[in-house]
């Protein structure tokens, strides 16, 4: 079936196809919210946010004030259908996380997949994420690498463990921090104590730290020093591990003094927000 790209005019000499836009939003440091990322939701008809209340917060610090839509996980199979009508219909949309980029451990992929297979344009705006920053200050290789996310937490969760057993890339995982040690303890069950990780929590905000050495020195600093924030684990291939054996833990903390996003959200105190990529 053919549908129709339709054209209409947002803001002053500027014309847009009609798009479905994936724009990132901070995971922690409001200045990582870039200028076009607020020209585009400013100029779409509609922006679809996985919790309204939070994007809310959000939108009223950029002085953004597009009518809202709630879009999630537990939702998403109900509204695909209207806001592909409404596309096809000539409106310009946009699609935002808590915090991160729509799509990656996140209500999006339905969507985007959706509004393609229906002919519709699909762009996704460069922006924030936790892992990507998380991965490069690892110290671990991150010319090749494997996205986990969060692995299951019951059925199928040791099998999906099992499969980086011999991977030889840096794997990426989410955690939250009350589940962390308990993720240690599997990995070294499954992998050995000396194979190396890092654990880095708490991207672009005050307290932003990356804690790097073997399985066993990570594990042991997070039973002496309680998770707080939320994880991204980064496990390193077995080739690295064998490398680096033996070196100590390393312990670095980065701090910014720019806006917190979950600050403003939730006001001060431990952030309610998981990473999304």
């Amino acid at each position: 079936m053919f549908f129709p790209v339709f054209f209409r005019q947002v803001g002053v000499n500027s014309y847009f196809c009609t798009m479905l836009y994936i724009v990132p939003t901070p995971v922690g440091n409001m200045e990582d919210m870039t200028m076009r990322a607020i020209r585009v939701l400013k100029g779409v008809s509609l922006i679809l946010a996985e919790d309204t209340r939070t994007s809310g917060v959000l939108l009223s610090h950029f002085d953004i004030h597009t009518p809202l839509l709630s879009h999630h996980k537990y939702n998403e199979h109900g509204t695909v259908e209207s806001v592909l009508s409404r596309l096809q219909a000539g409106e310009d949309i946009a699609l935002i996380s808590d915090a991160g980029t729509p799509g990656i451990s996140d209500p999006g992929f339905l969507l985007a997949r959706e509004a393609a297979k229906a002919g519709i344009e699909v762009q996704t705006l460069p922006g924030a994420t936790a892992f990507v920053p998380a991965l490069v200050s690892s110290g671990l290789p991150c010319n090749r690498f494997v996205f986990e996310g969060f692995l299951p937490q019951k059925k199928g969760r040791r099998t999906r463990i099992d499969l980086f057993r011999d991977e030889e890339r840096t794997v990426v995982f989410y955690e939250s921090p009350r589940r962390v040690v308990r993720m240690l303890e599997e990995f070294i069950e499954a992998y050995g104590a000396e194979r190396r990780v890092c654990v880095s929590r708490e991207i672009s905000k005050v307290h932003e730290e990356h804690v790097r050495g073997t399985l066993a020195e990570v594990h042991s600093h997070f039973l002496h020093h309680e998770p707080l924030g939320e994880m991204v684990v980064l496990l390193g291939g077995v080739e690295e591990g064998g490398k680096d054996k033996g070196q100590g833990t390393e312990r670095v903390a980065e701090g910014t003094e720019a806006t917190d996003f979950q600050s403003v959200v939730m006001g001060k105190g431990k952030s309610k927000n998981k990473y999304k990529h």
